[in-house]
């Protein structure tokens, strides 16, 4: 799933030149307090027994809290997707203005 994310938005960056991967420390501040939060809950669900993935469907290499990688790379592909859309509606849009732009 993670691949099929990057294959289907991460070419908005060539093709439309939105320009979200430049702006590491912009989208660094967008995505890290959200996903640090769910980070945070995984590794409590994960501790009580209550969450759990399924060894079978994993690549088995596990980060602090016991967490998979794919669970951390999907707190960070996933909003880089979603950013990399907007931004592409933007570009295509060319007058529409969010956030801290306006």
């Amino acid at each position: 799933m993670l691949a099929f994310t990057i294959c289907g938005s991460f070419w908005l960056e060539i093709a439309l030149k939105v320009k979200v991967l430049v702006r590491f420390k912009r989208v660094a501040i967008s995505i890290l307090p959200i996903a640090a939060l769910f980070i945070i809950w995984d590794a409590y669900a994960i501790s009580r027994g209550d969450w759990y993935f399924d060894s079978k469907k994993i690549l088995g290499i596990f980060g602090p809290w016991n967490i998979p990688l794919e669970e951390f790379l999907f707190f960070a592909i996933i909003p880089i997707a979603a950013i990399m859309t907007i931004e592409a509606v933007r570009t295509v849009k060319k007058h529409w203005v969010v956030g801290d732009e306006q």
